[in-house]
């Protein structure tokens, strides 16, 4: 097989139909240890879209997912597509305000949810008009799954088992949605972004395009399959390009070069951050001696660490790229090729038209810094719009161009990445929305007014800080907000810094000034968590 860079369009499900066409029964899949083929994934699919059509999932209908990687995250993908329904798969570290928000704005009338997480749903979907059902990957060991109120519950196991796969998949066109990626917001709640069949099968051209991906190459990845990436590269891009993937349940610095030899990986596609970790470890393992590893992707990746990775265990790196959810790869660098110092590789001039425009939408001369705008030169490549949102939508797309909000340049070939957005956080690979985490924050009885933003990381990304003004009196500490929180937001976002003010900077027309506190990061009155030896599990 090779990579589908013609500009022809595809669903999901036909880059599935070729590969079991052309492979049904060769290695395609091992999550998590558990092995798949194209026919299993096929058929268990199939099974999972007529035990969901008996519970009234219909074509349109939105199928949400709460599951760590798994074959369930890989099936449940499929059958959603068997159905003409959309996936929207949701960080598994959400859990109340945050887990609500998504299902209720989404309006999911479907549910599936490993048993473990299945109190987090439960304690949610009483309030929760549009979900119908909910399905419940069940473990002996954690016990009998919860009541869901005014839904109807199924086991997957019985559905696998006893379910009649459906005759044919419904008629889906490349245009309509596959699945809906939920992005941070800043002064609203986080938007669904909403993606076709299309797109996802272009961004997985788009990577291996960029990547050099062969037939022959094993894929690993450890990231989560409620991301976009590990669908596209590991999942749809294995079945564009023939071969085998596997995807871990999870990242271990002491685990990578031990996975790497298990699977026999030729591609590892991580984050920036752990990338950090794996050459900073200064131990030489065993696994990684003649290591069948050639290439590294992972983004954002400091030149050092980059170097390290090909002297210590010559093997290539990827990190020159720049996208967003809305638009995929915008620019990007084929791996092995020189990169300028600070450059995020050159403009994607197959799919899109980048280009670098000032506050009134007027292109800028070449160097000059203004905000990375692009438009499709292709069909559905870009996101068809913010689920529910029609204003946002129109707001982002200005004069019939996509605003990402992020400041650059272009200049010699090269699109220079100088800034993102204000009061965008990014921490461990994650999209934290500051203002649905100030609405946790505003509803401590002590809080009294309150910003979450970012304070530069020294391995790269965001830590986050909450800076807070207390009611008169309050004996809250530092401490005990941080512990509070962390009972309500997902693990990524605990903060690592707090501190309390009298008040906060704020303009004449009384917003805060949020990059005045970015900019004077942990101060001497910040506590920290990790200097207090505070930890919380990854729960």
């Amino acid at each position: 097989m090779t990579s589908w860079s013609t500009g022809e369009q595809h669903t999901i499900e036909g880059v599935l139909a070729g590969r079991l066409e052309a492979d049904p029964d060769g290695p395609f899949l091992d999550v998590v240890g558990t092995t798949l083929t194209a026919r299993e994934v096929d058929t268990a699919a199939a099974r999972l879209a007529a035990g969901l059509r008996e519970l009234g999932v219909q074509p349109g209908d939105r199928v949400a997912s709460l599951l760590d990687n798994g074959a369930a995250a890989v099936i449940t993908l499929f059958a959603a597509g068997k159905l003409g329904a959309v996936s929207v798969p949701i960080n598994t570290a959400y859990k109340g305000d945050f887990l609500h928000h998504q299902l209720a704005d989404s309006g999911a009338s479907a549910m599936i949810v490993q048993q473990d997480l299945a109190d987090r749903v439960a304690a949610v979907s009483g309030t929760l008009d549009a979900l119908r059902a909910v399905v419940v990957e069940a473990d002996p060991a954690a016990g009998p799954a919860p009541a869901f109120p005014a839904t109807v519950s199924a086991d997957w196991a019985t559905i696998l088992r006893e379910a009649d796969p459906i005759a044919g998949p419904a008629p889906v066109r490349p245009a309509d949605l596959a699945t809906f990626i939920y992005t941070a917001g800043t002064t609203g709640p986080s938007k669904g972004c909403m993606l076709s069949h299309n797109y996802v099968v272009s961004l997985a051209d788009q990577i291996a395009r960029t990547w050099g991906r062969r037939s022959e190459d094993v894929l690993w990845t450890p990231l989560p399959m409620f991301h976009l990436n590990a669908v596209a590269c590991a999942v749809v891009g294995t079945l564009l390009l023939g071969g085998r993937a596997a995807i871990s349940r999870k990242f271990s610095v002491s685990q990578f070069w031990p996975e790497i030899a298990r699977t026999g990986a030729t591609i590892a596609s991580l984050l920036g951050t752990l990338t950090a970790l794996i050459a900073q470890d200064e131990r030489d393992h065993p696994d990684a001696a003649g290591t069948t590893l050639r290439l590294v992707a992972a983004a954002p990746m400091p030149l050092d660490i980059a170097a390290a990775f090909k002297e210590r265990w010559n093997v290539d790196t990827f990190s020159a790229g720049y996208g967003v959810t809305e638009a995929s790869l915008i620019s990007s660098l084929p791996a092995g090729a020189v990169n300028p110092p600070g450059a995020a590789g050159q403009p994607n001039d197959v799919e899109f038209d980048v280009r670098i425009f000032d506050d009134d939408d007027n292109e800028v001369a070449k160097g000059t810094v203004g905000e990375i705008v692009c438009r499709p030169r292709r069909p559905h490549v870009m996101f068809e719009g913010y689920w529910g949102r029609p204003e946002a939508t129109l707001a982002v797309s200005r004069n019939w161009w996509f605003h990402t909000g992020d400041f650059g340049r272009i200049d010699d070939g090269f699109l220079y990445f100088v800034d993102r957005k204000k009061d965008y956080l990014r921490r461990r690979g994650e999209n934290i929305s500051s203002f649905e985490m100030e609405k946790i924050f505003f509803g401590h009885p002590d809080v009294v007014d309150v910003a979450v933003h970012a304070v530069p990381s020294p391995i790269g990304e965001d830590d986050l800080k909450v800076t807070a003004v207390l009611q008169p009196g309050a004996t809250l500490t530092e401490e005990a907000l941080c512990r509070w929180a962390a009972e309500r937001v997902p693990y990524f976002a605990i903060p690592r810094y707090v501190e309390f003010r009298s008040e906060l900077p704020r303009n004449p027309v009384g917003r805060v000034l949020k990059y005045q506190l970015r900019d004077e990061g942990a101060t001497p009155a910040t506590w920290d968590a990790e200097a207090a030896d505070v930890r919380f599990e990854k729960r």
